[in-house]
């Protein structure tokens, strides 16, 4: 089965940050494989800004061998590579001055669809969107994209949201999180609402817990003075890991549109309950096995920033009670996995004594690597000699699924052509953003009250020995993240 290319109008899209490390990695080459399945119109434009001074074709350089150097099998077809290349302009734009702003609006044709991606510091962002509206540039149907981090905390968010909302309507805001353009993040909707099976065992009566895992094995790199300042619970859990958890606990929405699954999400937000400092654990590498630590990697010896995260999560609601929501996520762990882990409760009899207490079904949804959705059971194992049971996998892994032609899109290449099609189902709302801080605040201002240091764990391991024991107290353990065949759990 190819998968189906859904032509969208002709548009400018405006990229300001084009010569930084987001947009050369992800954004050009997104677009560019658009470009190479028809997706882009013979009306396509791109514009590159930022504050060096470039000709015309030093650009078409900087964006040639970015493609080469990240999407090398795609850009070896010349005649495409020049074809999307032809597609570009480039325009110096001084971000939080006056000068560009002319040049950029003379490039822009009044007709078609307009989109400015701001692939720049959160510092920029209000700035950048002033002057688009001061100048004329920003039209009533155009869209402005931003990237996360959306606020430091509540008040900041709160504050950035103003900024934007004084010169775009919220339908004119895009908020991306790129986990919400993964393919199996999308597939959690169509397996939980496309299905008549799942939707009467979706609750606390069949569900005994639920584990949201983003593990990394690479550290903080060149983002030690970010991440510093941030930390695993500003950098991952209200944003990345508070989307899964609310993809995997809304309710049905009345319709797919963007406002109804967004306002399930704003009540899944709502509905979580205030965590107790127990049932959170921080932790932060050390140096083990030829690695260095965390505060090598940031430069700050002191420091008490957490590298890791896990913590038990309860969402107030029937849907919910009584079923848990294990979330964690950290650098430099044994492995790199992202997925989402459902357990089943165990049949209210069990005729098979050697099953008992064991918890055998559960649905795993894998983001990262070897994207898929498996689903574990058991079943007699074949031959004669009496009933003796085998743990087998059903397993969709996308990467095999596919193997007949369609290719999965990567998320940036996807969201950014909802962006151009007016789509906002994956993009966050400025509700959802200050939920989110609301309910996250707290937990980090307890962390600071309390001046208690992280955790240490080794580098290269599953993390510190209290997250395992937030699950063994209660009698459950985490879904090891590294197991070979990816396919099966404890």
């Amino acid at each position: 089965m190819v998968s189906r290319v859904i032509p969208v109008d002709p548009f400018d899209l405006v990229i300001f940050g084009i010569t930084g490390d987001l947009a050369r990695r992800k954004i050009l080459p997104g677009l560019f494989h658009r470009a190479l399945v028809g997706q882009l119109p013979e009306g396509a434009r791109v514009i590159g800004s930022a504050r060096s001074d470039m000709e015309q074709s030093e650009f078409q350089d900087m964006v040639r061998n970015s493609l080469l150097e990240f999407a090398p099998g795609t850009a070896a077809d010349t005649d495409a590579l020049n074809a999307f290349l032809d597609k570009l302009s480039y325009v110096r734009v001084d971000a939080t001055g006056g000068g560009g702003w002319s040049e950029l609006a003379k490039l822009l044709r009044p007709d078609v669809i307009r989109a400015f991606y701001l692939s720049v510091s959160p510092s920029l962002f209000g700035p950048i969107a002033a002057s688009l509206n001061t100048h004329g540039i920003a039209t009533p149907q155009s869209r402005i994209v931003v990237e996360k981090p959306f606020g430091h905390d509540l008040e900041t968010a709160r504050s950035l949201n103003a900024e934007l909302r004084r010169n775009f309507d919220e339908h004119q805001i895009y908020r991306i999180d790129h986990y919400l353009g993964k393919e199996t993040v999308q597939n959690l909707m169509a397996l939980r609402f496309a299905n008549s099976l799942w939707e009467p065992l979706w609750n606390a009566t069949h569900i005994d817990h639920v584990q949201i895992t983003v593990a990394e094995s690479i550290g903080v790199g060149g983002r030690g003075d970010y991440y510093d300042r941030s930390g695993a619970m500003r950098d991952m859990v209200q944003n990345h890991l508070m989307q899964l958890l609310c993809l995997t606990a809304m309710e049905p929405p009345s319709k797919l549109s963007p406002n109804a699954v967004r306002d399930e999400k704003v009540k899944v937000i709502e509905a979580l309950e205030p965590v107790a400092q127990d049932d959170i654990v921080r932790g932060q590498y050390r140096q083990a096995a030829g690695n260095d630590s965390y505060v090598d990697h940031v430069g700050n010896p002191d420091s008490r920033t957490e590298s890791f995260v896990a913590m038990k999560v309860n969402i107030g609601n029937w849907r919910w009670a009584g079923t848990p929501f294990y979330l964690r996520t950290g650098k430099k762990l044994r492995a790199r996995c992202s997925e989402i882990v459902v357990m089943f409760r165990d049949p209210p009899h069990m005729i098979f004594p050697k099953l008992e207490g064991r918890r055998g079904n559960a649905l795993i949804i894998r983001l990262q690597p070897d994207e898929g959705i498996t689903l574990r059971t058991t079943i007699k194992e074949p031959g004669p000699g009496g009933l003796r049971l085998a743990e087998v996998t059903l397993d969709m892994t996308f990467a095999d699924a596919l193997s007949d032609g369609a290719e999965a899109q990567d998320a940036y290449e996807r969201l950014i052509m909802d962006v151009i099609r007016g789509d906002q189902t994956l993009f966050m709302r400025g509700d959802e953003v200050e939920a989110a801080w609301e309910w996250a605040d707290p937990l980090i201002a307890g962390w600071a009250e309390a001046h208690q240091r992280p955790h240490p764990y080794d580098a290269g391991g599953s993390g510190p020995e209290d997250a395992l024991m937030l699950l063994h107290r209660d009698g459950r353990r985490w879904r090891e993240m590294d197991r070979a065949d990816r396919k099966d759990i404890p």
